[in-house]
């Protein structure tokens, strides 16, 4: 006999049922067997109880203090209450804890103070994480992680790298003589040139008894700019040149930049970016005069490693919200989950999900490598590149798509969705757009022969895995033979090798999804939009491997 629900109290006008409990707490690390098995193969099995532990971290209390951290922004003060000019930015609390947490466990610097076989395997898998439950933080660790090589360059700056690497977290506006960790930044785009960055105006001017340049122009995007120092470019006498810009001097008075305003973006609410007037700045050169853009080159890799990393991230996590919702939603007398079309969309969610976790931290294993493999190396070179055009691009149409499996509640900001959602878009556009990054591999490819060379026997050791991967191999061979002709057809170059790779990755690994991501990717079973996986597949074995219950 069906029991009978008790009555409502007096003026209680509905009884709330047919929602899923909250997504939160998770283990992040216990949830992704995708992740799990990335790092088992690119060496890092050994930091497993490190990233565990940071797992079940981010999956609670900074999934939690992310909703805080982007409710309220940051805040400039450009004078403080006597006029006296301070530019300072203020955060919300959480925004601080979540940096804090990060650098404690090595988000921004494993990679260097604990430099293993593995590390940046490691590292890249902490920075997946923390990405998950909070996105606009990762953008001041990735800068600071990335800047570690290049200031290493330097013998004088030797502090700098060890302290960018160290893992502590140290908010304070002082000089660095007195943090044992510190945060470095980014400034580089200026408005009359963005990824040109050779149009650059800014000059730096040799200062007397050589204490360093001072520099004079304006940067449009400054990132971050309550870091502690900034790699900047400007124009010396011998051309574009990096440089380190501290925020203190080593008095403590503050450098001679003015912080004009904060942007206005679209997403990334919790991280400031702004806009900003350099008046005779002191700063140290980093690399040779005119060397500017070769400096930075090691930088600029490992930024776009993590570009891949945060849209691998957004990725997962959209996935695993909607998943989380069609598991406890009733619909039509069954659950959202259990209906053909919804379970199609789901799956193909998490073929996708997977596939770019598995692209990400392959490349990450080829950084790790490269310092003693000299085709690890340039592998990573051009990989690099490849996928950062491909799951970037891939990102914002993902999230979306799992915005729509939860429906309005996938649209309101009580949701983690519209966050992810106004986060997608940035890591396409940050460290050079979709078509930089094309034009960047057809660049490898004409002028670096390792790099080429690389990306010709990953083509040929998958041919030899499937034979749809054979089929899209010799395709590419072909036209990689006539790779003058193809700056027209860059972007669908790069797209099919970038699916390539993550076929070959999964089918190598012996990953139960990589049967439908070939015949769906490669094998022509797929239309253009998500849910369009072929009927025949094991939907339900798909959304169990990708999330457990």
């Amino acid at each position: 006999m069906q029991s009978v629900p008790p009555p409502l109290p007096p003026f209680e006008t509905h009884a709330v049922g047919n929602v899923p409990p909250p997504f939160e707490p998770r283990d992040l690390w216990a949830d992704d067997a995708a992740l799990r098995e990335a790092v088992a193969r690119g060496g890092a099995g050994g930091h497993e109880e490190q990233l565990r532990a940071y797992a079940r971290l981010a999956g609670d209390e900074l999934y939690r203090l992310g909703f805080d951290a982007n409710r309220d922004r940051p805040r400039l003060r450009t004078h403080d209450r006597h006029g006296q000019r301070v530019d300072t930015v203020e955060f919300h609390p959480a925004y601080h804890r979540l940096l804090e947490a990060a650098k404690a466990h090595g988000v921004a610097g494993l990679s260097w103070h604990t430099p293993e076989p593995g590390a940046h395997v490691a590292r890249a898998a902490l920075s997946y994480l923390h990405h998950q439950a909070e996105a606009g933080t990762s953008c001041p660790l990735t800068m600071t992680h990335a800047a570690v090589p290049v200031l290493r360059r330097e013998p004088a700056l030797r502090e700098w790298a060890d302290k960018a690497a160290a893992p502590h977290y140290d908010p304070r506006d002082v000089a660095i003589a007195g943090k044992a960790g510190i945060t470095v930044g980014m400034g580089m785009t200026e408005k009359q040139g963005g990824s040109d960055v050779r149009s650059n105006a800014t000059t730096a001017t040799p200062m007397p008894g050589g204490e360093g340049y001072a520099l004079v122009g304006h940067k449009w995007f400054f990132s971050a700019p309550m870091s502690d120092g900034f790699l900047v470019l400007a124009q010396a006498p011998d051309g574009l040149t990096c440089f380190l810009m501290p925020r203190r001097l080593g008095d403590g008075t503050k450098n001679a930049f003015r912080l004009m305003r904060l942007k206005d973006k679209l997403g990334d609410w919790s991280n400031a970016s702004s806009e900003v007037e350099f008046c005779g700045a002191q700063a140290w050169r980093v690399g040779g005069e005119g060397r500017g853009v070769a400096t930075i080159l090691e930088m600029v890799m490992l930024t776009r490693l993590d570009c891949m990393l945060g849209a691998a991230a957004e990725t997962r996590m959209a996935f695993a919200q909607a998943l989380h919702h069609a598991r406890h939603r009733l619909v039509f007398g069954r659950r959202l989950v259990e209906q053909p079309l919804m379970a199609n969309v789901l799956a193909d969610l998490a073929v996708e999900s997977e596939a770019a976790t598995a692209l990400a931290l392959h490349v990450a294993a080829a950084v790790d490598a490269a310092a003693d493999d000299p085709q690890a190396a340039a592998f990573a070179r051009i990989a690099t590149a490849i996928g950062k055009y491909w799951l970037c691009r891939r990102a914002p149409a993902l999230v979306n798509e799992a915005q729509e499996c939860l429906g309005g509640g996938g649209y309101v900001e009580e949701s983690i969705l519209p966050r992810l959602y106004r986060q997608a878009p940035l890591n396409s556009i940050w460290e050079g757009s979709g078509n930089i990054q094309c034009l960047d591999v057809l660049r490898a490819l004409v002028r670096e022969p390792a790099a080429a060379q690389a990306l010709r026997t990953v083509l040929e050791q998958a041919a030899q895995r499937h034979p749809l991967l054979a089929r899209e191999a010799e395709r590419l061979q072909r036209q990689l033979a006539a790779v003058d002709t193809l700056e027209p057809l860059a972007r669908q170059l790069v797209e099919r090798v970038a699916l390539l790779l993550q076929g070959s990755i999964l089918q190598a690994a012996g990953s139960p999804l990589a049967e439908a991501f070939l015949r769906s990717r490669l094998g022509g079973e797929h239309g253009l939009a998500m849910g369009t996986l072929p009927a025949d597949l094991d939907f339900a074995a798909i959304l169990v491997r990708a999330l457990p219950r």
